[in-house]
């Protein structure tokens, strides 16, 4: 196991903690930005950021819950091991239902973008709406597999195959997704006539890439120490919750700072608003061509 699940818990919170405060930020900064827009960007959008940020409010008060049960309140009736270790307890069942449901919004926002600047192209569509459909029954079946643990299960014999696909489909999506997105703006900026216009993408097309990546790796991580047997996992798993709604809010205010404030830079065609969820006229003639 590594480090003991009591330890993995609190170092789990501290993590939860320090991204939380990260994604608080940026969701105030990208409310004060979109606030100022006009449009289903901003009808969109905002919804879609609030969300994230009281999913994972929520989660983060449920851990606090947990730890003070664990270490204060039922401290004399049961060890802080043993509290862990009980999968069958509500506020296991409430966190593992957060998280699931956090992730399949993410991932749904991440396919939209990618079906939308593709086009709307239904080799996207079809593929994408199969596999989100596939990793949300199977993230809720990992909460109904909780409920079925008994005294001597673990995280890692009870609902195995459950938890291993929705880890390894919500990373196909992330990597996919992402390289689909980036390829479409690589591509795009090749028919730039704006010298300032293509340059201001490359930004763009470097956060995608690195937000992507950030996502990526997380859940990356969350499945193999899940695999190896560590329970440095649910340190991982709780650090994941906010850095969903970091790569979110990043991505809107790299496209706003890089391209919607810049000035200088004529204005960018719609498609490229996509990316911040607007879709308030016809694309541009040169991104039809694409």
């Amino acid at each position: 196991m590594g480090i003991p699940l009591d330890k993995a818990s609190l170092l789990a919170l501290f993590l939860e903690t320090l991204f939380y405060g990260v994604f608080f930020t940026l969701y105030c900064l990208t409310l004060f930005i979109l606030l100022k827009k006009n449009g289903i960007n901003r009808q969109l959008l905002i919804p879609v950021a609030t969300v994230l940020l009281c999913i994972a409010t929520a989660h983060l008060i449920v851990d606090f819950v947990r730890v003070l049960e664990a270490f204060v309140f039922k401290m004399d009736m049961i060890s802080a091991n043993s509290y862990y270790s009980n999968l069958a307890s509500p506020l296991e069942y409430a966190k593992t239902a957060l998280y699931v449901t956090q992730t399949v919004l993410a991932d749904c926002v991440l396919v939209w973008r990618c079906y939308v600047l593709h086009n709307k192209s239904l080799f996207v569509a079809i593929p994408g709406l199969i596999v989100l459909s596939t990793n949300a029954v199977t993230g809720y079946c990992i909460i109904w597999s909780l409920s079925q643990a008994n005294n001597s299960s673990t995280v890692f014999t009870t609902g195995h195959p459950f938890i291993t696909t929705f880890f390894t489909l919500t990373m196909v999506i992330s990597v996919t997704c992402t390289t689909l997105i980036a390829w479409r703006i690589y591509r795009f900026r090749r028919f730039m006539s704006n010298r300032l216009g293509y340059v201001a993408y490359l930004p763009i097309l470097i956060v995608i890439v690195e937000s992507g990546a950030l996502y990526a790796t997380g859940v990356l991580s969350i499945l193999l120490t899940y695999l190896i047997g560590s329970n440095g996992q649910y340190a991982v798993l709780d650090a994941v919750s906010p850095i969903m709604g970091i790569v979110f809010c990043l991505i809107i205010l790299q496209v706003h700072f890089q391209v919607g404030g810049n000035s200088q830079i004529a204005q960018p065609p719609e498609q490229m608003d996509i990316l911040t969820g607007s879709l308030e006229s016809e694309m541009c003639e040169t991104c039809s061509a694409v």
